[in-house]
This record gives structure tokens, sequence and C-alpha cells, in this order.
């Protein structure tokens, strides 16, 4: 981050006090985009990410804020990202730095230009400024009612006076749960786990607003946003469908399960042949059981995660657990 830039945000904090002031100090050029970012290959990384542009070219001011940063040294990280008390907070970089991350990794950006008056666009950025203040910034995420993509659209209905139309409907009564399987790809094994402890809450159809926690939902929606006298919310953009990968049919959870159980089961004919008893089939059968029953439990009852609960598909488990037992005979 140069320090010119810096300068600037130290100049935005103190304009944002005073209101008018700050229509003297933006260039009438001054524009605010929504980004929208491709997936990318890891899970978390999968359904994209939002963040929101201020760029004035007479001052050659240009930088990005995002809802999405996280601090990985935070203590007990791990423990509390499972719980689901993960703190994220509001940061921002120059649009410069903030490109290129994606460009390194091939991941497309889509710039939806913002049709805002001056007036629109000073609260705005005000708002993302009082937000930025250090007692505002963080914030407990939540993965499908306050993360990356809610934040800016909360802010963006907020400055039009919550008025906001669009006839997109995309994906309007869809669950959760087929939703998600879009991004995770329905045979990978990150679909598998989160099918396993997604709850009866993750089959209830969404309504027009909820699926808007998807960086892809909200860039359709605003594509086709206007306000009730007409008025389009984006005046310039160019946008396309995420592109997703499908998992290949020799990673997938049915091959694996398969092949799993083949391999167990061969081992224990094996070993009824020759008499002998292998504590390594059993460990290889008895230790992913109590592992998966272990994770589970947890998530079900002490998770913070909204999405997750006690479901049919957890009967799996018993039925694993009986599927070792019928081997065990058998040997």
């Amino acid at each position: 981050m140069s320090y010119k830039i810096r300068i600037y945000i130290i100049l935005f904090l103190g304009l944002a006090l005073c209101g008018s002031a700050r229509a003297q100090e933006l260039g009438n050029e001054t524009s605010i985009s929504l980004l929208t970012c491709a997936p990318g290959e890891a899970l978390y990384e999968r359904y994209g990410h939002t963040g929101i542009r201020i760029y004035d070219p007479a001052q050659e001011l240009d930088i990005t804020f995002n809802y999405g940063i996280f601090d990985f040294n935070t203590d007990h990280f791990y423990w509390k990202f499972v719980k689901g008390e993960t703190w994220y907070e509001l940061g921002y970089s120059s649009t410069r730095w903030f490109l290129h991350e994606y460009e390194q990794e091939h991941r497309p950006v889509y710039e939806q230009v913002l049709n805002l008056t001056s007036v629109q666009r000073d609260e705005l950025i005000k708002a993302l400024l009082t937000n930025y203040r250090p007692e505002n910034r963080k914030y407990l995420y939540n993965f499908v009612f306050d993360n990356c993509a809610t934040r800016p659209y909360i802010l963006i209905r907020s400055v039009l006076g919550n008025s906001l139309i669009s006839g997109y409907t995309g994906n309007t009564g869809v669950t959760y749960r087929r939703f998600i399987r879009h991004y995770t790809g329905a045979l990978s094994w990150s679909n598998a786990g989160i099918n396993l402890l997604f709850g009866p809450r993750a089959d209830k159809p969404m309504s027009s607003e909820e699926r808007l926690f998807l960086p892809e939902e909200l860039m359709y929606f605003m594509q086709q946003a206007h306000l009730p006298d007409g008025t389009q919310v984006v005046s310039r953009g160019e946008i396309a469908p995420f592109a997703t990968s499908s998992t290949p049919w020799y990673a997938s959870w049915p091959l694996g399960l398969a092949a799993y159980f083949v391999v167990v089961f061969l081992f224990s004919l094996y070993d009824r042949s020759r008499r002998h008893w292998s504590w390594g089939v059993e460990l290889a059968a008895g230790i992913p059981y109590v592992l998966l029953l272990a994770v589970v439990a947890f998530l079900t009852f002490f998770s913070c995660h909204p999405l997750v609960g006690f479901g049919w598909r957890l009967l799996i488990i018993p039925l694993t657990h009986l599927c070792a037992r019928l081997i065990y005979i058998i040997r």
C-alpha cells in the first residue's frame, strides 16, 4: 500500500465527519464499482468474492474495500473456524494489487460501475469509512447470512433508500443444499461432507434476497437492478457466469467409498481363509468411523454454523457401523 493512498484514506476519514466538505475533495469523475471475483481451487474460494472499488482519476486514487479479511494467526483460529466463530473484518488495498492477486490465479474479476448520484456516492463512501473504524471493522462471519457479499449489498441498498428492484429471479426457491452443491460439485468429497453435516434448515427454499450471500448471485441481481422510477443501478459492466470445475470420476466420493469397502472386504476374506486376524483391517474400518462420529457429533451439537444440524443423512454413520459389523461376522 503506497504512502499516497494511506494519506487519502486519512483524508477520507476526516471528511466522513463533515459530510458536504467531501464533495469538494472528490473529483466529478469519481466512481464506485462492485467487483465480483470468480472462484478458485481451494474450498473457501469456490464461491467467489466481492469487493467495492472507489476510483477517482483526478486524484489518482484507486482502492478496493472488501469484507473478507481474516487472520490465521488469531488465537485458536482453527477451533473457532470449525465452530463457526470466526471474526472477519473490512480491509482495503490498492485496486492494482487486489486485481493482481486474481490475475495470478487466472480468476476473472467482473466490474459493475454503479449509477449513483454524488450524494449517494458520498453516503456510500461515508458508510464504508464508518465501517472501517477500528471499533466497527470486525464482524462475526456467517457464511449464509453475513459475509463478503451480503455486506456490500446492504450498503448499496441503504444508500439507494431500500428501493432496489431486480428482474433477476435466478435461483429463487432453490434450497441452500442444492445451491451450494453447484459450486462444490455433486460428486466431490467436499460436497459429501457438507451434505452430511447440513440439517433440515439447508433444505429450506431461498427467497430472492437470501440467495445474495453468493457473489455470483449478487452480480446477476445488480446487473438487472433498478429503482422504482426505472433508473438502472449499474451504469456499465460486463459479466459472465462463473466457471465451476467438475470432479473427475476417479476422485469422486462414491468411487472412493466403494473402493474402501471392497479393500476391507477382500482383506477380511483373506484373513478368513488363512484363519488369522489382521489388526490393520480392524483399524482401517474403525478409525474412520470413530473420527467421523466425533466430527459430526461436535458440529451437530456445538457448532454455530447456521445450516449445520441433525438430519436423516446422519444415518449414514450407523449404517457404516453396521457394514463394519457384517465384515466382522464374515471374517
